[in-house]
C-alpha cells in the first residue's frame, strides 16, 4: 500500500528556510509560502461560456547577499527542496553581485508575529457554482429580451479569488495571511445602422465575500444598462478639437488617477528600475516637494488599510505592516509609492509597504496600493454634489465608467475615453453621445480640477488587472473618489 506523503506545516518549512538562509552568510533573507485560489465565470448570450477554478501553490526564497538579490522558487513545498532553493537562491545573488554596480541596501524594518484575514460575511467558494450560473444566465437573459430593440449580445461574470501566504525573514517576523476578493458584472451590445456600442455595469472589485454579489442591485441594473446601450448606438458622435468641461464620475475617474497619479509616484519606476513594459516617470525625485501636480484642494492618499480596498492586507509581501499617507497634499507632490530598497534610496527610514507579487513563482516589486483622491473639504467654495456640478455647468460632458486609454512613456500625455457620455446644457443633461474621448497633460488636468465632490459621493472603485514588469505581474487596488469637474480639456472622436 503507497502512503500520501506527510504535509509539513508552512511555518515549519519558513522558519527552516530561515534558519537556511541565517547559515548561509546573507544579511537579509525571507521567505513567502503561498496558495492561490481563482475562481472565475462567464456569460456569452444564453450559455455558459467559461468556468475555471485554479489552484496554484508554491514558495518563493529571496536573499541579499554582499548588496545583490538571489531568488528562487518551487512548487515543491517539501524540506529537501526548500534546501535546494535556498541553496539556488544565494548561489544566484553572488553571481548577481559580479555585474552589480551599487549595493542593494533595505531600510530598517520591525519583526511581526501576526496573522490577517479579510473580513467576510459569506466564504465565495462555498457557494454552489449552479447558483453563481443561474445569476449570470438570468442576467443575460433579461439584457437579450431588449433583441428587437437592438441589444444583441450579452455577457456577464463572476470572478473570485483567495490568496494564502506565510511570510518569514530573517529579521524575525512570521506572518499568515489570507486575502479574500469578489468581484461581479456585466454588459451588453447594441448593435444599428452599421454600429455596435457597449454598456458596462459592475459593482467594484473589493476585498469582500459573496455578500458583495448583491443579486438585486446586480438585477435592477439591467433595464437601465439596457436602454442606455439602445440610447447610446442612436446618439451622435462626439464634437472632436474643442476645449469644454468634464464632469467625471468615480467610475471614470478612478483609472485616470491609476494611470496618471499611480504608475508615476511608483518610485521604482522614477529610478528607472522600470521602463520596458510602461516607461519611467517623471516625476523624478528633484521635483519631491515642489511640484504643483494639482490644484491647491486636490489631495491623493495612498491607504492599504481601507475597509474591502482590493490592495488591502495586513502586510505587504516585505512585512512591512499596512499604513496610510499622502502622496500629493494641497496639490504638491510629497511622497511616493515605496518598498524598502527604494525608500533607502531616497533617505527614507522606512518603507511605506508597497511590496507586492502576484505568484509564489514572481520577486516583489513596488505595485501601486489602494490611492484615492481626497473628498473635498465641507464648507469649501470647490466643494460641490454631482448635482450641483450639472446644474452649474453652461456646456460640458458627464462621462460614466471606463473605455479605451492611452499614456505615453513618461506618464505625461494621455488620452482616455468612457463607456456613457451625456451632453450637458445650461445646467441640464440634454441627451447622450458617443465615442468621446479627452486629452491632456497630467499636471495641467489635475490643476484644471475647479470643483470636487463631497464624502457622501465616494465610491470605491478599481481595477483587478495592473500590469507590470517582465515577466508580466497582474496587481490589483482600489482608487476610491469622488466626481470632479475639469475645465477646458480637449475632447477628441474615439472608436
Amino acid at each position: 500500500m503507497v502512503q500520501a506523503p506527510v504535509r509539513i506545516a508552512s511555518t515549519e518549512l519558513a522558519q527552516l528556510a530561515i534558519a537556511l538562509i541565517r547559515k548561509s552568510g546573507c544579511e537579509y533573507g525571507d521567505i513567502r509560502i503561498c496558495s492561490y485560489r481563482n475562481q472565475s465565470l462567464m456569460t456569452r448570450d444564453r450559455s455558459l461560456s467559461n468556468l475555471s477554478d485554479d489552484v496554484s501553490s508554491g514558495f518563493g526564497v529571496r536573499v541579499l547577499h554582499n548588496g545583490a538579490w538571489g531568488f528562487a522558487a518551487s512548487h515543491r513545498q517539501t524540506p529537501a527542496e526548500i534546501t535546494r532553493i535556498v541553496a539556488l537562491a544565494v548561489e544566484t545573488a553572488k553571481g548577481s553581485r559580479l555585474s552589480q554596480q551599487t549595493p542593494v541596501r533595505l531600510v530598517p524594518q520591525e519583526a511581526y508575529q501576526d496573522t490577517y484575514i479579510t473580513p467576510i460575511e459569506i466564504d465565495p467558494f462555498e457557494i454552489p457554482i449552479a447558483e453563481k450560473a443561474e445569476l449570470l444566465l438570468t442576467i443575460s437573459d433579461r439584457l437579450l429580451s431588449y433583441n428587437a430593440r437592438g441589444v444583441k449580445k450579452a455577457f456577464s461574470f463572476l470572478h473570485f479569488n483567495r490568496e494564502e501566504k506565510t511570510f518569514a525573514s530573517t529579521e524575525g517576523s512570521l506572518i499568515q495571511q489570507t486575502i479574500y476578493r469578489s468581484y461581479p458584472g456585466y454588459w451588453c451590445t447594441a448593435i444599428a445602422n452599421g454600429d455596435a456600442q457597449n454598456r458596462t455595469y459592475e459593482l467594484p472589485p473589493l476585498n469582500k465575500g459573496y455578500e458583495h454579489i448583491d443579486k438585486n442591485d446586480l438585477l435592477g441594473n439591467v433595464e437601465r444598462v439596457a436602454e442606455e446601450a439602445i440610447e447610446k448606438i442612436h446618439a451622435p458622435e462626439s464634437p472632436s478639437g474643442i476645449h469644454t468641461s468634464l464632469i467625471l464620475k468615480p467610475s471614470n475617474l478612478f483609472l485616470t488617477i491609476h494611470e496618471s497619479v499611480g504608475h508615476p509616484t511608483e518610485l521604482d519606476r522614477v529610478y528607472g528600475y522600470e521602463a520596458n513594459f510602461a516607461g519611467t516617470s517623471f516625476a523624478t525625485t528633484d521635483k519631491l516637494g515642489k511640484l504643483q501636480y494639482g490644484a491647491p484642494w486636490i489631495n491623493f492618499i495612498g491607504d492599504r488599510t481601507q475597509p474591502h480596498g482590493r490592495s488591502t492586507m495586513g502586510y505587504d509581501d516585505e512585512g512591512v505592516r499596512s499604513q496610510q499617507w499622502y502622496v500629493v497634499q494641497d496639490g504638491i507632490l510629497v511622497d511616493y509609492l515605496t518598498d524598502r530598497e527604494t525608500a533607502y534610496r531616497l533617505g527614507r527610514n522606512r518603507s511605506n509597504g508597497c511590496a507586492f507579487a502576484d505568484s509564489w513563482s514572481n520577486v516583489p516589486m513596488v505595485r501601486i496600493p489602494n490611492l484615492g483622491l481626497e473628498p473635498g473639504k465641507p464648507g469649501d467654495s470647490h466643494t460641490a454634489t454631482l448635482a450641483e456640478m450639472i446644474a452649474d455647468t453652461e456646456d460640458g460632458i458627464l462621462i460614466d465608467g471606463i473605455g479605451s486609454f492611452s499614456i505615453d512613456q513618461q506618464r505625461r500625455n494621455f488620452q482616455f475615453g468612457g463607456d456613457a457620455f451625456w451632453q450637458v446644457k445650461q445646467g441640464k443633461i440634454v441627451g447622450m453621445l458617443k465615442n468621446v474621448t479627452y486629452h491632456s497633460m497630467t499636471t495641467d488636468f489635475w490643476n484644471s480640477v475647479d470643483a470636487i465632490g463631497n464624502a457622501s459621493e465616494l465610491e470605491q472603485c478599481g481595477t483587478n488587472l495592473c500590469g507590470k514588469g517582465e515577466p508580466l505581474q497582474i496587481a490589483q487596488m482600489t482608487h476610491a473618489c469622488v466626481p470632479v469637474r475639469v475645465q477646458n480639456i480637449q475632447i477628441g472622436r474615439g472608436s
